[in-house]
């Protein structure tokens, strides 16, 4: 059994896959399985995941049989997976060489922590900006007030952290947040991260993406995950006022929201 589940749920991507695949295959660790899920693209994504798997047995494709959303695709993809570690990626990210290799060492040394991610570099597709995202070493429960404490693309779980709470919460609500409902659902029931303090990946921002996220509906799916994240961890009733953040910040234009965190 491969040592490292790779999962990647894939929406029309097949104009940047190619290069985050590519990165699986450059790391320095070697012993891996990549599960790549398409969610019904309507693009070429399936027909060049299928390419990928010809040319390598550590690869498997799966589809799903309606478009089910970010959060059961890796449903999905977990439930094929054979790993003792489970790391993330995204179809327009690039994983570093080290990557794999820094964070199983981590995993294997520092058996208190339930999983693992890193700082990133971010990239808007024409510059690279060193260093962004950066997130305490090890984040406390209370720092989930401000928002998530986690790259996710960037992070690798062990496997048995994932079973503990029955992987990603699916459903309407978490359309845009499965990740930070994760994380606080970990957190809750006593399982911790840490983060690498070098970037191990280059993290796209999709401006149409975060366009998406910033429709009114999705900040109020994310006050809602919020509400039940910060009651499970302990943080009502102080936490109420960062429960109305996204509110209040989805009436802010996103062309200042990217100068403000991105630039």
């Amino acid at each position: 059994m491969p040592k490292i589940s790779v999962i990647m749920g894939i929406y029309n991507g097949a104009d940047t896959m190619d290069a985050a695949i590519e990165s699986i295959f450059n790391q320095t660790f070697k012993d891996w399985e990549l599960i790549i899920c398409d969610d019904c693209s309507t693009d070429k994504t399936l027909e060049k995941a299928e390419m990928w798997k010809q040319k390598d047995e550590r690869i498997k494709v799966i589809k799903n049989s309606v478009n089910m959303g970010l959060a059961a695709t890796l449903n999905h993809c977990f439930s094929c997976a054979q790993g003792k570690f489970i790391a993330r990626m995204d179809d327009d990210d690039i994983s570093y060489p080290n990557r794999f290799e820094e964070q199983v060492n981590f995993l294997q040394q520092h058996k208190e922590y339930g999983f693992v991610s890193s700082i990133v570099d971010c990239f808007d597709g024409t510059v690279i900006v060193r260093n962004r995202f950066l997130r305490k070493a090890e984040p406390e429960k209370k720092d989930f007030l401000s928002g998530t404490q986690f790259v996710h693309p960037a992070t690798m779980f062990r496997r048995e952290s994932l079973e503990k709470v029955q992987g990603y919460r699916e459903g309407r609500v978490t359309r845009r947040t499965e990740d930070y409902d994760l994380f606080m659902r970990l957190y809750a029931v006593g399982i911790v991260g840490y983060n690498i303090q070098q970037p191990l990946l280059r993290y796209t921002v999709n401006v149409d993406a975060m366009a998406k996220k910033s429709l009114y509906r999705y900040r109020i799916d994310e006050a809602r995950v919020r509400y039940k994240g910060f009651k499970m961890l302990g943080l009502l009733p102080k936490g109420l006022p960062y429960v109305m953040r996204p509110l209040i910040v989805g009436l802010i234009p996103k062309k200042i929201i990217w100068k403000m965190f991105y630039k």
